[in-house]
């Protein structure tokens, strides 16, 4: 029985992740959970627990309408914050630090008709603010790493599932509504909240450090996911190409319009090879399956 701690309370992976572990690996895991917002944290001794997942942090906002206090808010909580939870566990004995880091570290999406694919050559480069607070911690992190202390680092890129926040619930929005959709061709990386749940359990089981970039089996492209969507709720959408000019010419207007287009199809995907972990077996849902369990 290993006994791990959320550092971060009340957040959508933390607590996906309990859940999943307290439903499938209730004899092997016993989890709590530490608030991190006042230093109160501080003062709670981390000795006994197998492993801590920090999962504190600020999700990405509107890089673009951010002042410069809120933009040293990030770096507090998301490197800072990080840096000294890691640094407490390995002073009081912990064995295994797991940090969730982003695929944001390697940049935003290709444009429109472009391709991104990141390899393991790939080198990181952030292209905000956001991006570079969990650089920085996920650099300053496994600095620490020792023998003894095991720290394994996660970047994976868009998660979704049932309570989801970010883009796809937008997109969902979008296909229940929506009479016609775009058909354009691109590839995301994507994980569904599922897959990342029994990741981190594999991965707690081992103890292992590192690098990871779970993500699901199949690359998936925004029409087909919207379209898959609308399909579980029953509603008509008609994928058609024939509005695609339209796109094109918004993706290329400079300022936010173009960069909600690229956002929503361009390119940004991991090369296969990179997400093998486990020999896959944490890939418990298909992406039609994980769209079935998102929605219903």
């Amino acid at each position: 029985m290993k006994r791990i701690l959320i550092t971060g309370a009340n957040s959508y992976i933390g607590e996906a992740f309990k859940n999943w572990a307290k439903n499938r690996y209730s004899d092997e895991f016993t989890i709590h959970t530490i608030d991190m917002i006042d230093g109160s944290w501080k003062k709670k001794s981390f000795s006994g627990y197998d492993g801590i997942f920090h999962v504190a942090g600020i999700a990405h906002a509107d890089v673009g309408r951010v002042s410069e206090e809120q933009k040293a808010l990030y770096y507090k909580v998301n490197r800072d914050l990080a840096i000294e939870t890691a640094k407490k566990a390995k002073d009081e004995g912990i064995k295994q630090f797991v940090l969730m880091s982003s695929m944001i570290v390697y940049g935003e999406s290709a444009r429109l008709g472009k391709r991104k694919v990141i390899t393991g050559e790939t080198k990181p480069c952030p292209a905000n603010f956001y991006g570079d607070s969990k650089w920085q911690a996920d650099q300053e992190v496994r600095r620490l790493e020792t023998d003894n202390f095991r720290v394994a680092v996660l970047r994976p890129p868009m998660i979704y599932g049932k309570g989801s926040k970010g883009n796809y619930p937008i997109l969902a929005k979008m296909a229940k509504k929506l009479p016609i959709f775009p058909d354009i061709q691109n590839e995301r990386s994507m994980l569904h909240i599922e897959n990342l749940c029994e990741f981190l359990c594999l991965l707690m089981q081992s103890g292992d450090g590192g690098v990871y970039f779970p993500q699901n089996r199949e690359y998936v492209q925004t029409s087909k996911l919207v379209k898959e969507v609308a399909k579980v709720h029953g509603h008509t959408l008609w994928v058609t190409k024939l509005v695609n000019p339209a796109i094109w010419i918004l993706g290329r207007i400079p300022g936010r319009i173009s960069d909600l287009v690229n956002k929503a199809f361009g390119n940004f995907v991991y090369d296969t090879r990179m997400s093998d972990s486990f020999k896959g077996a944490y890939r418990v849902n298909d992406f039609k399956r994980s769209i079935e369990k998102t929605e219903v």
